[in-house]
């Protein structure tokens, strides 16, 4: 049953009667909504207003969940056992912004440039507040306590806006939102490090994209690789996209204004301060396996004796210009399948189809996966495929990843033991599966796009922008190992 929700909204879904999970969790509390509820026309608690309200009582529970560490006091590994580690926090000393440093200038960061100026544009000040209440040279003020508290605000609101980008991108599902809202890694992980920025501003460029405009999402995309590298990827499936559907042009437009944007905000730091800008790549050339990776679980896997773990996995590992290599081609034969996806598939995929594949197989490949790289993944997930069972099954395993890692950093500071070794990797494996089983679930929709739960009411690509409603180039149907497009109804 469907309802409307306003004048030009068109056609809302009911969770409640579309998806088979959300239904059966409605009986518990009377089954689902009814044809003769109340509409949002007249009442207050519209699908918008209730999903932003719940994206603000997780990140408030979020912020409560982060309390215990928020004075900085961390004795006797209170950070771990209380589960409330937060980058944040840690690198306001760590990047002597406590001295009042200047990012890159007084100090060189280990992020990118928009990142590093989030931290000097609230750090700096919050020095100064401190120096300026203090007497004899002491901080009148927690200082460490007050910038993280005031980077959660910030990254807090970028979040809302970021799903209320996605509300206005699923004006037809706008409970499709409410999975990124009350999504478990959001809980966990919001202000672990500041990934929200850049998720933020990532969304912010789907929907400028969406709303078919390539120069402004060019902008918005350029300052989002300005602050982490990862939504560079995104420029593949629009290529992909663009080649299929003839419209390149417009994501030329896109690609050169992302190019530009990333030039202006990156140019006078690099050209100041070399040596502090070129430390990210440094350390991300440099760095070895990290924590519950691929290649880790292969380096740690309960393999009996006296050892554990696989040979090859412990030769890359050695080395991490042998791992560079190793993972750099895997995540290359991911591409290649994608683009194969893409032109094989019997209508044009959805960017946030591809988009998802394309930074899913990016974590799974990788070196590194962070805890906070959840949040890169959540709201790809949802545009490309809002089916609760699946993505709740997936959230399950990053809290269990989330609760184990920590159990495990315990141990690696000289803590008690809190759990054999192999819970770790069983949990890291869980994420991995869980991950990958979502790959799996999302190119086959591809493959058979009459099961796309966005398609299912004729709609075509709402985040697709230029994309949408597209048909093929004339190019394609000459392919010889192309199947004959099964076009579906555009409408």
């Amino acid at each position: 049953m469907t309802q409307r929700i306003g004048e030009g909204l068109g056609v809302v879904d009911r969770p409640s009667h579309s998806d088979a999970i959300v239904r059966g969790l409605s009986e518990s509390i009377g089954g689902p909504l009814g044809e003769h509820a109340a509409t949002p026309r007249r009442a207050f608690w519209t699908p918008v207003r209730v999903v932003l309200a719940l994206a603000v009582l997780v990140l408030a529970a979020h912020w409560i969940q982060k309390s215990p560490c928020q004075d900085g006091s961390w004795a006797d590994l209170k950070q771990y056992k209380q589960f409330c580690y937060t980058d944040v926090l840690a690198l306001y000393y760590a990047e002597h912004l406590h001295e009042g440093k200047v990012p890159y200038a007084g100090h060189p960061v280990e992020y990118p440039v928009l990142t590093g100026a989030m931290m000097g544009v609230i750090g700096l000040p919050v020095h100064a507040l401190g120096q300026a209440l203090g007497s004899d040279g002491q901080s009148g003020i927690n200082e460490a306590q007050w910038f993280y508290n005031a980077n959660a605000l910030a990254l807090g609101i970028l979040a809302v806006a970021a799903i209320g980008a996605i509300l206005a991108m699923r004006r037809a599902r706008p409970w499709d939102a409410a999975m990124v809202a009350l999504a478990p890694g959001v809980f966990v992980s919001a202000t672990v490090n500041w990934d929200l920025l850049v998720v933020a501003l990532t969304t912010f460029a789907l929907y400028a994209w969406s709303r078919r405009a390539p120069a402004f999402a060019g902008i918005l995309l350029g300052l989002a690789v300005a602050a982490k590298f990862y939504p560079l990827l995104l420029l593949g499936p629009m290529v992909l996209l663009g080649l299929r559907a003839n419209r390149l042009v417009h994501v030329a437009t896109t690609a050169g204004a992302a190019a530009a944007t990333w030039l202006v905000v990156n140019a006078p730091v690099a050209a100041l301060w070399w040596e502090s800008w070129t430390r990210f790549f440094r350390l991300s050339s440099e760095r070895g396996v990290d924590w519950g990776t691929l290649w880790y679980v292969g380096a740690h896997f309960p393999t009996g004796g006296d050892r554990s773990g696989f040979d090859l996995f412990h030769w890359l590992a050695a080395d991490p210009s042998r791992l560079n290599k190793a993972w750099v081609l895997l995540f290359v034969l991911c591409c290649a399948g994608i683009a194969l996806l893409t032109f094989m598939a019997p209508r044009r995929p959805r960017l946030a189809q591809l988009a998802f594949l394309v930074v899913a197989c990016f974590l799974l490949v990788n070196k590194v996966w962070s805890q906070q790289f959840v949040l890169w993944l959540i709201p790809l997930a949802v545009l490309a495929r809002p089916r609760w069972g699946a993505f709740l099954a997936w959230q399950v395993a990053e809290v269990c990843y989330f609760l184990t890692f920590y159990g495990t950093l315990i141990m690696a500071s000289g803590g008690d033991e809190v759990f054999p070794g192999w819970v770790f990797v069983l949990t890291s494996v869980a994420r991995w599966l869980t991950v990958a089983a979502l790959v799996v679930f999302v190119a086959s929709e591809v493959l058979a796009p009459e099961h796309d739960v966005v398609r299912a009411k004729g709609a075509d690509d709402p985040e697709g922008g230029v994309f949408d409603g597209a048909r093929d180039a004339a190019w394609l149907s000459s392919l010889p190992w192309t199947p004959r497009p099964r076009q579906l109804p555009i409408p």
